[in-house]
């Protein structure tokens, strides 16, 4: 899995939610409404989601294997990083 190109969409200053992320994989497959979250000893990635009638939410795409979201991840967070620091 490549991931192709990462853009920061939009940056928040307020609450948890930081940033929300689009990413393409291998040029070919875009997931768009990824959160960059300030969880409370760390900033994580929470893949799109969406409630369901019971009112719970439910990721819509998620990577399977630990290394995918390992990867995943850390490209995010050093995109976004990187965005901030050039601000």
């Amino acid at each position: 899995m490549e991931i192709s190109d990462i853009r920061i969409r939009r940056i928040l200053q307020e609450g948890r939610l930081r940033a929300v992320v689009s990413l393409t994989i291998d040029s070919a497959v875009a997931l768009h409404d990824i959160k960059v979250v300030q969880g409370d000893e760390r900033l994580f990635v929470a893949m799109p989601s969406r409630r369901d009638e019971t009112g719970a939410y439910r990721d819509i795409v998620h990577p399977i294997s630990v290394e995918a979201r390992r990867q995943i991840e850390t490209r995010i967070l050093e995109a976004y990083e990187e965005f901030i620091s050039a601000q």
